[in-house]
Parts: C-alpha cells; sequence; structure tokens
C-alpha cells in the first residue's frame, strides 16, 4: 500500500466508525482453541475407562499418551511453516480436517500399539494448530491487543479444558459406545468448524469484504503495509538468535507443567485422591475453570500495563515472572496438603498463576516475530511441547516408582525456573531485521 493510499484511509478513518471484524476473526481463533482442547483433554478424561477396557498399566498408557505428545512437539515448525507458506485459512482448514477425522478413528483401536499410531497422527495435525492460529492474528490483532488476544484464546483452550471432564464422563455413562462416543462426537464438531474457517477467513484484512476502510487504516497504521506473495522464512536470523532460545527454554518448562495436568490429572484425583469415577469430572474441572480465568487476567494485565507505561518489555516481564513464582509455591502446597478438597483449591490457584503466563508468552511471539510469527512460535511451542511429552512419560514413572507428590515437585522445580528465566525476555527486540530478510 502506498503513503498515498495510508493516508487516504486515514483521513476516511476519521470521518468514518471503523468496523470489528477482527473480532470475529478472534473468536473463530478462540473457537479453534477450544476445540484443540476438546481432543486433547478427552484423552487424559478416557483414560481411566480405556486403561480398565484393554487393561493397560499406568507404564503403558503412559508410552501410549507420549506417542501423541511426540507427535505434537516434533510436528510444530512443520506446522507452523506450512501457515507461513500457503496462509491461515488453507493451513488451518487442513490439520483440523486431518485430527478431527484421526480422533473418530481412534475408536478403532484394538490395542496399545494401535491407539499409539492413531495418537501419534491425531498429535501431526494438532501441532500445527496454534503456530498456525497466531499466524492468523498476526496480521489482524493491533498490538496494544496481542496479550488480551492471546489471553483470550488460551482461555477458550482452557474452558475446554474446564467443562471436558463433565461431559466426557457423562457421555461415557449414557452409551454402550463407552470412551468411543465423545471421539466421534468431537470428531464431528472439528469438521464442522473447519467448514466455517475457510468459508469466513481471509489472510489479510484487505481481502476481507466485512473489513470496512476504517478498520483496515486503523491495522495498517499500527502494522505497517500487507506484504503479498510468498516470503521465505528467516530461519537462520531466528534460530541464531539467543532470545528465541531463553523463550523456548522459559515455554519448555511451563508445558512441561501444564502438560502433567492435561494428561494425568484425573488419573492422579483417582488414584491418590480416592475420587470416585463418578465424581471424576467435576473435581478435575475445577483447577481448569481457575485457569481459564489467569488466562483472560494474564492479557489484560500485560495489555493494561502496556498501555500505561508503553513499556512492552516490563508489560510482558511482570506477568509472567508473577505467574510462575505463584504457581512454583501453590503446586508444593497442593501435592502435600492431606484433605483433597483442600489440595484442590491450591491446585485451582498453582493453574491460576501458571495460565497467567500463557497468553503473554505468545503475546511475545507476534512481539518479535511479526511477519513469521507462526515460524517464532512454532519453534517456541515445539520445544514446550518437547517437555510436554517427556512430561506424560516421566509422570507415570515417577508417580509409579516414587508417588505422586515427587512429580508436583519437578513441576514446581520448573515453575521457579521458568520465573528466573521470563527477566531474560525482552518483547521490544524484533528476532530479525527486515533488511536481511531473504527475498
Amino acid at each position: 500500500m502506498t503513503g498515498a493510499r495510508a493516508a487516504i484511509l486515514g483521513s476516511v478513518g476519521t470521518r468514518l466508525k471503523a468496523s470489528r471484524t477482527r473480532y470475529l476473526v478472534l473468536a473463530c481463533v478462540v473457537a479453534a482453541y477450544f476445540i484443540t482442547y476438546l481432543d486433547r483433554v478427552l484423552l487424559s478424561v478416557a483414560t481411566p475407562f480405556i486403561e480398565k477396557e484393554f487393561s493397560f498399566d499406568t507404564i503403558t498408557m503412559g508410552w501410549v499418551l507420549f506417542s501423541y505428545s511426540i507427535a505434537y512437539a516434533l510436528f510444530q515448525i512443520p506446522g507452523g511453516w506450512f501457515g507461513d507458506r500457503v496462509g491461515p485459512r488453507t493451513a488451518l482448514t487442513c490439520v483440523v480436517v486431518w485430527w478431527s477425522a484421526l480422533t473418530a478413528l481412534t475408536t478403532l483401536s484394538w490395542s496399545a500399539a494401535s491407539m499409539a499410531v492413531f495418537l501419534f497422527l491425531i498429535g501431526m495435525g494438532e501441532a500445527g494448530s496454534f503456530p498456525i492460529a497466531n499466524r492468523a492474528l498476526s496480521r489482524w490483532m493491533l498490538p496494544s491487543e496481542r496479550a488480551i488476544a492471546q489471553g483470550t484464546t488460551h482461555a477458550g483452550s482452557r474452558s475446554a479444558a474446564a467443562i471436558t471432564p463433565v461431559v466426557v464422563v457423562a457421555l461415557i455413562g449414557m452409551s454402550s459406545l463407552g470412551w468411543r462416543l465423545p471421539f466421534l462426537l468431537f470428531a464431528a464438531v472439528g469438521i464442522l468448524w473447519a467448514i466455517g474457517w475457510y468459508a469466513f477467513y481471509r489472510n489479510t484484512p484487505g481481502e476481507h469484504a466485512r473489513v470496512n476502510e476504517a478498520e483496515l487504516a486503523r491495522i495498517t497504521d499500527a502494522l505497517g503495509p500487507f506484504k503479498t506473495g510468498k516470503r521465505k522464512v528467516p530461519w537462520k536470523q531466528i534460530l541464531s538468535n539467543r532470545q528465541m532460545w531463553l523463550l523456548a527454554a522459559m515455554y519448555f518448562c511451563y508445558a512441561y507443567d501444564i502438560g502433567t495436568f492435561l494428561s494425568w490429572f484425573p488419573k492422579y484425583l483417582n488414584a491418590a485422591r480416592g475420587i470416585e469415577l463418578a465424581k471424576l469430572g467435576l473435581f478435575a474441572s475445577l483447577p481448569f475453570v481457575a485457569g481459564l480465568i489467569g488466562d483472560i487476567s494474564g492479557g489484560v494485565l500485560s495489555d493494561t500495563l502496556l498501555k500505561r507505561t508503553g513499556d512492552v518489555k516490563f508489560a510482558r516481564r511482570a506477568v509472567l515472572a508473577g505467574g510462575f513464582f505463584v504457581s512454583s509455591i501453590a503446586v508444593l502446597f497442593a501435592a502435600y496438603t492431606e484433605a483433597p478438597e483442600v489440595s484442590i483449591a491450591w491446585f485451582a490457584l498453582a493453574l491460576f498463576a501458571l495460565e497467567l503466563t500463557v497468553g503473554v508468552s505468545w503475546a511475545v511471539t507476534l512481539d518479535v516475530g511479526g511477519e513469521f510469527a507462526g515460524s517464532v512460535s512454532a519453534v517456541m511451542n515445539t520445544t514446550g511441547n518437547i517437555g510436554a511429552a517427556i512430561a506424560v512419560a516421566l509422570t507415570a514413572w515417577l508417580a509409579t516408582h516414587y508417588g505422586w507428590a515427587s512429580a508436583f515437585a519437578v513441576i514446581a522445580g520448573l515453575a521457579l525456573v521458568a520465573c528466573l528465566l521470563s527477566f531474560t525476555i525482552d518483547a521490544s527486540k524484533p528476532m530479525y531485521r527486515l533488511a536481511e530478510e531473504p527475498a
């Protein structure tokens, strides 16, 4: 867009009320995160029922879940690259259709090995969801809206984590299909979303019929002119940037911690706290409800600090450090408190504080990644989900040999490490320089 064109649009923007199509785009992305976690938490809630049907022990089930987690980790960068190359509209449609179809096919599992294969293929598809969705927002959301937007999207995922246990347990109990019924229903939800996404979303605001010139001028003024055509990702600059790996290391700690909760918390409540399967859904949901509040609160707090101080480094860093520190303390009280109800309350605080950080972490990838936020976030999320994959297998081993409290002690330690790493994150420094960007 030329300077004259931008000036014209800016003039128009002062006379017309800007449309708010970017918020509808955000709502679509929130729905995508919600669906991703419907399927992800479905696995952990169904675990006790799957173990019972197939007579899997905890370690065997740990390796089955590990197959999903390692695929989810390994295909983050390919997924982010795919989104940056072909655009979020096509890319996100493809990956959601892929994993939804595989979720349905998982109901055909007949052994640990067959289920591991299906879950690996689901993980391949879901791996691209967050990096591609992040890229989908990069050309729509204003800088002052990024942390709130990321907090809202992750609130969508955590709201799924909060309601899925209740829904899944209810569905399993109402049908002779058992754990297979929610797999089939959730697969259908994903397919329907993919159809709606492809029909509504456009890769840039200028392509969307619902965006008026005032909104386009506002977005262009904040983010700069839109660039068209396929562009090479500046991998050399991104991967040689020290801050990329500090951010990735911090997210490794976060993802290990949340991965343990997502994969094993229902099992922990049943095995270590003696909560019956019939009541499992409600008790497993409560900490995730607190996490949902944390997702939104972290984004609001960070963007509020940014608006008041104008210092993006401080606005991101303060919320990251505070959230990780509180979580590290709360999870220790949760693990070593005798009363189950009090323990769950501490777990709720731990998840609230942990989730304060996630939207801010993803906002940083937008701050420093710009046009290539999908690839930057993919590197961060790859490292994080290696941590989540390790958490799935290691937690099973620790719980079996040393008790569940030892597994949560590891979570507390990593949260403290993440707190320290957050002081090294500078969201004001881009990962690459446009002048050196490959043509």
